[in-house]
């Protein structure tokens, strides 16, 4: 019997627990993998280039990864949501496309392909129409209610290239033939429609997603060395405050599509740069290799962006929603859900 203690001592110590590590980590998934393949492609590139399954896998593998993870995002869809998850839904996600195509095309116009400070419009629109998701089910908790929770189905849409390529595609800021937003729209419909008939599926994929992640983000930071990191650090933090910023916007124009008492501060929870943007810029340049030259410098610019916003959300959310309970607005107000908060009391009902 001691033996046996004994052993299962000695796998208990054993286990690291490395993944939930990096989950907590602030864009730890995303960052560690893109450092060590960073660093293994500075130093040691020949290692990728061993072939058979190393070469296919953390070089190659990126298309490969990225039909995977769209699956997986398809499968968070639930078609369940309806009413106002689905209205709050639509809305956060109408609003973040709209503002990030205008801001690219202003910076298209304005600048030219080159972009501004070094930051392309294809980064600006990959950057501000991309949010992220699981920082917004965390703030949502605290700043929402289930309704808000809810919309993620629909948010979800945007986690991932499908949004940058149509934008793109339909401004004419890169040629995105019209078979590569089927490509990318059929691996989502197949994890939609596979995730709401099998829930055993949607919780399968939901496991998956970070490991999917962890390896994608490696093939990717496989064709990067430090020289272009650290060349895209300063504009990669000036990205990540324009993309904080936007959470203002987001804020006002949220609530104005609300009712008075769904108003919250759940739409500066949006000011962000998705974690796995930096992965977008790799899908634009398989549908239009002309924007390869981009893609090294786009990677390191989004990811660097991402951890700006992943540190200011939260804040400018915070603040949001102390300046609505301050004036007794919306979920504060006598008829919203949260008055009591504010002063004990329970909301007024309104008369049928």
């Amino acid at each position: 019997m001691s033996e046996n203690k004994n052993e299962v001592k000695e796998k208990k110590s054993m286990d690291l627990d490395l993944l939930n590590k990096m989950k907590k980590l602030p864009g730890g998934l995303v960052i560690i993998p893109l450092v060590i393949a960073v660093l293994i492609a500075t130093f040691i590139p020949d290692v990728y280039q061993i072939g058979g399954y190393v070469t296919a896998l953390f070089y190659d593998g990126n298309s490969c990864m990225m039909g995977f993870f769209l699956i997986v995002c398809g499968s968070t869809i639930n078609i369940k949501q309806v009413g106002m998850p689905l209205y709050k839904g639509v809305a956060l996600t109408g609003i973040k496309f709209i503002l990030g195509v205008i801001i690219g095309l202003a910076v298209g116009a304005i600048c030219g392909d080159a972009g501004f400070l070094g930051l392309t419009p294809f980064v600006w629109i990959a950057a501000i129409t991309n949010s992220n998701g699981s920082l917004y089910i965390s703030l949502s908790s605290q700043f929402g209610n289930a309704t808000d929770t809810g919309a993620i189905s629909i948010l979800s849409l945007n986690d991932g290239p499908f949004f940058t390529l149509v934008a793109l595609g339909a401004t004419g800021l890169a040629s995105i033939p019209i078979d590569s937003l089927i490509a990318t729209l059929v691996p989502i419909l197949i994890g939609f429609i596979w995730g709401n008939l099998d829930a055993g599926f949607r919780k399968a994929c939901a496991t998956a997603q970070p490991i999917v992640t962890f390896f994608m983000t490696i093939s990717i930071g496989a064709k990067t060395d430090v020289a272009t990191i650290v060349t895209a650090g300063a504009s990669g933090i000036i990205l990540g405050l324009v993309s904080a910023a936007t959470s203002v916007i987001f804020f006002f124009v949220f609530n104005l599509l609300l009712p008075k008492k769904e108003r919250n501060a759940m739409g500066a929870a949006i000011g962000t740069t998705a974690l796995n943007s930096a992965m977008t810029p790799a899908a634009v340049a398989e549908a239009d290799p002309s924007m390869a030259q981009y893609v090294d410098m786009a990677t390191a610019q989004c990811a660097t962006a991402s951890i700006i916003t992943l540190f200011l959300a939260p804040f400018i959310t915070a603040f949001f929603d102390k300046y609505m309970q301050k004036r007794q607005l919306g979920i504060y107000s006598p008829e919203g859900w949260a008055h009591y908060k504010v002063t004990g009391e329970e909301p007024k009902v309104e008369a049928e």
